[in-house]
Parts: structure tokens; sequence; C-alpha cells
């Protein structure tokens, strides 16, 4: 009986085992329940989770409702980190982990060993591929840990492929990790091309040649640029003639329509597209030419593919929030994720690949466009704020050498010109502190000595600790009062992001397609969680700065 029964607990912990791989259905047939053969990894560019929301009755079924009813929503998900910029959200996102630890600090920040400013995927070791231009002299070697697509290399023995697209360079190199196949981004001015870098190929796949030469930009730069639907049914956005909006050169309002054909040549050519819909239209293209030709979901193996929509962010900086011209982005972004998801079922399978959709940041609202509200918000001349902290440690001091950068809300102070004085770096750090949090402008100050020496576990601070590295960053973070923006966008129009405040970090997060269940959530998880949980769904090793947790509630 013993015998027996040891068998029976044998033969069933065997089945279970195989629980991951073996499902029964309602019919009694027995069915593979496999990994997906393609991920997809989607990030808009300064899409605030606001977005889905507002414009949710002008989206179609097929594209955001689509991801949003039959996938798993996240609707309090957070850049837990306060250096809400494109490239390190783009980071955070595919690695796990915050600024602390992947060390990608800022799109540029001071590099405190060669005293330059340095660009976060820029290299000079490496040459532009498929361009005579410098744009391709890039890779991810600034990024110290691994990426999603890193660890599924690993985990299948070098096997499978992983890809990064975005007009933007970090919007691709960054996700797409160290080991990636390829990574294609847009060279604009007067050349309109995909390119890549020497770190990934030696010349451009066929394909890629193909459609640079086919030059389907020139498509969407010869069509005059109208609201996708009667400007008149727009009503969750502010009038089109206002004074929050940059104006592109050769326009003397901000408003519809956008003769493209009469604007290109006053407005970088090629670069254009991306301060329309249809740069996000062009990627959506190149994506699809990448997963057919790279017969991406049809081999044994799982591939990764990672698409980053840029022109968002460039319209947003340049519109605002309110405008016309961000409302129907979305809206043509909508259909053009319901483009890419039809030709997935019917490319790879409806059951056969699964998708994330997620944002790197959001965006303020136009400082002047809330003031006229009546709420708080304001403009800062940040070259008086510099020229205010170097009085200070003057003041104090008595030199004009002991600040030696300012960039990024971070002071950089002069270790050789501290030693020459015979002061202590602990010391200046707090003075400067104690006197800048006076400063009418800023809100919270705090040095890297007590960054280094408390753990802040909530709030804000805790934000700021997580985008402050020991070793790259500087001596003194300082963060602004709410809903300001600097002076240049005072006087052009348009706004910005790139602090930890609500409306920068709370950002979308959609599951969808295999292995994940329908439903949805207002719980709070940071945008780290997103790299442990497709790793789980994966069955590999998480990336190895991963501090990040399973979202386990999405996954079958």
């Amino acid at each position: 009986m013993k015998k027996l029964f040891f068998l029976s607990v044998i033969l069933l912990l065997s089945t279970s085992c195989k629980a991951q791989e073996i499902t029964q259905t309602s019919e009694n047939k027995i069915i593979k329940n496999s990994k997906p053969k393609l991920v997809i990894g989607i990030v808009v560019d300064q899409m605030r989770y606001d977005y889905l929301i507002r414009f949710y009755n002008k989206y179609s079924k097929g594209g955001l409702k689509r991801l949003m009813n039959n996938g798993y929503n996240l609707k309090n998900t957070h850049l837990n980190y306060s250096s809400t910029k494109t490239a390190v959200g783009h980071t955070s996102i595919y690695t796990g982990t915050t600024p602390n630890n992947h060390g990608i600090l800022a799109n540029d920040w001071y590099d405190k060993p060669s005293k330059k400013w340095i660009n976060c995927v820029g290299d000079e070791r490496y040459n532009t591929i498929g361009s005579p231009s410098i744009n391709g002299k890039k890779s991810p070697h600034r990024n110290q840990v691994t990426t999603i697509g890193d660890q599924l290399h690993i985990a299948q023995n070098m096997q499978g492929k992983v890809i990064g697209i975005s007009l933007k360079d970090r919007g691709s190199i960054l996700p797409a990790g160290h080991s990636a196949n390829a990574a294609y981004w847009y060279d604009g001015d007067d050349i309109g091309n995909w390119i890549s870098s020497s770190y990934y190929m030696k010349e451009l796949p066929k394909w890629v040649q193909n459609f640079n030469e086919a030059k389907k930009v020139d498509e969407y730069l010869s069509k005059t640029w109208s609201t996708y639907y009667d400007i008149s049914t727009y009503t969750e956005s502010a009038p089109d003639l206002n004074n929050y909006e940059q104006k592109l050169k050769g326009k003397s309002t901000a408003t519809f329509p956008y003769d493209l054909p009469k604007l290109r040549a006053l407005n970088g050519n090629y670069n254009l597209i991306r301060e329309t819909p249809f740069g996000n239209s062009l990627t959506v293209d190149f994506a699809i030419e990448a997963i057919k030709n790279e017969n991406l979901g049809k081999s044994e193996f799982t591939d990764l593919l990672a698409v980053s929509f840029s022109s968002t962010d460039y319209m947003g900086h340049g519109f605002g929030v309110s405008s016309k011209e961000i409302e129907d982005a979305y809206i043509r972004l909508d259909k053009d994720l319901e483009r890419l998801l039809l030709f997935l079922d019917t490319q790879v399978g409806k059951n056969n690949y699964t998708l994330f959709l997620t944002a790197d940041h959001g965006a303020t609202e136009v400082p002047k466009y809330l003031a006229d509200r009546s709420i708080p918000a304001r403009y800062i001349d940040k070259q008086k704020l510099r020229n205010d902290i170097k009085q200070i440690a003057k003041e104090y001091f008595g030199t004009d050498n002991l600040i030696e950068h300012i960039s990024n809300n971070t002071i950089y102070l002069n270790k050789e010109e501290i030693k020459n004085l015979k002061l202590n770096l602990t010391s200046v750090q707090e003075i400067i502190a104690n006197e800048l949090i006076n400063h009418k402008y800023i809100y919270k100050v705090v040095t890297a000595k007590t960054l280094q020496t408390t753990n802040f576990t909530t709030g804000f601070m805790n934000l700021v600790q997580n985008s402050y590295n020991q070793k790259l960053s500087g001596d003194i973070v300082f963060v602004y009062k709410p809903l300001s923006i600097t002076n240049y966008y005072e006087n052009q129009g348009g706004t910005t992001h790139g602090t930890g405040y609500n409306y920068n970090t709370h950002v979308p997060l959609l599951f969808y397609g295999n292995g994940i269940t329908k439903g949805e959530t207002f719980q709070y998880y940071p945008i780290i969680d997103i790299a442990p949980t497709i790793s789980a769904l994966l069955n590999i090793e998480f990336p190895n700065g991963n501090t990040g947790k399973v979202i386990e509630e999405v996954l079958e």
C-alpha cells in the first residue's frame, strides 16, 4: 500500500510539473499552453495615463480599447523615480530597476571624470550604418545592467531575435539591450532613412535598404494634416487657437490644417515627420516590415520586438497637454495600433504573441494654461537660478570656482577647489543646500551625503533617491515647486516633463495576449515591475539589476 501511495504521489508531482505545458479544455482535448512566440513591448513617449480616459470615446474597438477591455489594465502605474526623462524611462521599463542601479541618469548628463557633457547612447567607437551622418555613433554601453532581451537571449543560448525600433535612438537602443540583434532609429534632416550602428551590424539588411529607398516618409509629408474627425467634435481639448502652443516655422498660428509639403523646407525637411502623428504611422510601417522580414514569432524560440512611438513626445513638447493636435495624435495612434494588432493576428497568430503598452513619462500641463485658470503654476529662469546658486557659493566661500556644473536639477561641486581651500565636502553641501531651500522657486533640496546615508522608503524623497547614482550623480539635488518648468517654454509655448510629480509619473500600463488574464486594478504598481512580470511569463531569469516584483494578477 505504501509503494502504491508513493507511486501515486510521484505521478501527481510529475503531472504538476507539466502543468505549465499541458491544459485540459472544456471539450476534454489536451493542448499545449506554450510560451508566446513573440513579445512586443510598446512605449508611447510622453503618454499620460489620463489620455486613455479623456479620448476613450474617440478610440476604435480594435486599438487601445481592445487592449484595455480584453487585456489587463493597471490604472495606477507610476515611474518610481524623479528623473522622468525618455532615456531613463525606456531603460527602467526593460531592466526592472531605477537609475541608482542602471546608471542612465537622463537623456544627457555631466560626466564627472571627463568633465564633459555626454549622451545616454553616444559612443564614438562605432559608426553610422545606413547614412553619411554621425547620428549612428551609438551603443547601449552606458546602461550598466541587463534587459529583458538580454536575459531572453541568455536563456535561449543566444537564439531568438531581439530588435528595437523608434524614431529616437535612445528609444530603440536602450530597450533592445546589449545583446540585441538590431536597433533602428530615424535619421531626419535631408536624409529621411532608418539607420543603425556598427555596434549591431556591418550593413543594413536588404529589407531596410528597400524600405528606405521606397521613401514612404515622402508620402506622409506630401499631404495636409487635418484632424481625423471633424474638429468641432474634439471637445476634450482647448480651443485650437490659443496662446499656449509652439508654432511651426511658416505658420502664424498653431492651428489646423498643416500644409506639410509647404512647411517641410522650413522645419528641417525630413525632421518634420516627427512633429506630426505620421511619425507614429511610419514607425508602424517599419515595425510591420521588421516582423515580416525577420520572421519574428515564426521559430521555435521566443523573439522580442521593442517599439517606441516618439512623435507623441515631440508633439507634446510643442503643443501641450490640452491641444487639439495632441488629441488628434492619440486618435491616429489608436488607428495605427489597430493596424499593428490586426497584422500580428494574421502574421504571428492571435495566441502566439504577448504585448505590453506603457509610457516612459507623462507631461506637465502648460503653466500659462493653468495660471489663466487660477491654478498655481510658473516658469523659472534657469540661467538666473544658476547665477543665484553660484552667488550663494561665492558669498559663503569667497570663490567663483566652487560650482563646477549645474544641470538636470543637480549641482556638481569642484572637488579640487574644495581641497585647495581646505574645506569639508559635507559641510559645503549642507551650507549650499540650507541656503538654496530659501529660494522662492525651490521646493526641496537634498545633499549627496544624505542620499548616501539615509534610506527614504516612501514619499517624494524616495523618488529622488532612486534617481541618485552614487558613482555618477552630483553633490546636491534640488526640486522645483509643483507645476514649474523653465522659461524657454514661456517664450516659445508648449511644455516638458522631468520631475517626480504625479503628472510626470502616472502612465498607462496594459498587458495583452498569450498568458495574460483579463481584468483591471487600481492598486499601485511601479514601472519597474514590467520586466520581472514578462520574465516570469517567459520563465527566464530576471534582468541582473532588477528591483521590481512580478505582477502576479496579470498572469494566467
